[in-house]
């Protein structure tokens, strides 16, 4: 309300009974997902009753739930609440008494259901990158950063190996759209870099780059063909004031440009 004077024209009571509607249907699709002892935080940005203590009151009443007290410092001005009907705790933030905007959270323990969450998401292994493709890419790669490399359908991916336990845990319950730095694609023994790679802090600060000047590298982000003289050809990150922009890979007679057509600048001109 404070920020944006046309959330407080659009309130109303059936604004919030919307909101109080939607919330339960969000938390009864969630609720599966916890396993037994797993705990349900439960927090908005509004301080209708009708949000806050009265849907805590809900899920305490459709659900094997118990509430969880939070120790809070007076010191940090946090308002605690109990709901009517079930006495579940919940603890207001308001602006008058601490920074930021405000908001309701609430706590609670799952009693009822199996040790596990659900099913395991389909294999549990994730598909390794070969000693050919790791040779591939070793150049790429900042020296002294320690990587594990993983190929997902065409694409190799790099994570960070002292969090590799982590993501073999999570791959077994979910399904992973994106995990750690994607490299590229290897092909005929050569690697096609992704754009991640090149604007990531592993990339290899030895690989070859070019400065451009701000006319140029407008005309590389709208993904326009760019004149680049170079006396080395192949790959090459492009940079405007030390800023990795992407790839372009300088051939006898053109230079490709690689910066993702659905990045790219739409509008023309020179700001």
């Amino acid at each position: 309300f404070r920020r944006d004077p046309e959330a407080v024209r659009e309130w109303s009571e059936d604004a919030v009974r919307t909101c109080s509607l939607r919330q339960q249907r969000i938390l009864a699709d969630a609720y599966g997902c916890l396993k037994k002892d797993g705990i349900l935080i439960y927090s908005t940005c509004s301080y209708s009753p009708e949000e806050d203590e009265e849907i805590s009151d809900w899920l305490m009443s459709n659900y094997q739930l118990e509430s969880i007290q939070i120790t809070t410092r007076a010191e940090w001005n946090i308002v605690e609440t109990v709901s009517g009907k079930h006495g579940a705790f919940g603890y207001r933030f308001f602006p008058d008494k601490l920074k930021g905007e405000g908001l309701y959270v609430a706590c609670f323990r799952k009693k009822d259901g199996d040790d596990e969450s659900r099913a395991p998401y389909g294999k549990s292994k994730l598909e390794k990158a070969t000693s050919a493709e790791k040779a591939i890419v070793a150049n790429w790669i900042e020296p002294g950063v320690s990587l594990n490399y993983y190929r997902h359908q065409e694409d190799l991916f790099a994570f960070p190996s002292s969090l590799d336990d982590s993501l073999v845990t999570i791959r077994s319950s979910l399904n992973i759209r994106m995990a750690g730095i994607t490299i590229g694609k290897t092909v005929r023994d050569e690697l096609i870099p992704d754009h991640h790679l090149a604007v990531s802090g592993i990339v290899n600060p030895e690989l070859p780059s070019i400065s451009l000047k701000k006319e140029d590298a407008l005309q590389y982000l709208r993904k326009e063909e760019v004149t680049i003289t170079a006396t080395h050809k192949g790959w090459s990150l492009v940079k405007y004031n030390s800023l990795t922009l992407g790839w372009v890979k300088i051939l006898q007679n053109r230079v490709n440009n690689y910066y993702p057509k659905e990045w790219r600048i739409l509008k023309s001109g020179n700001s």
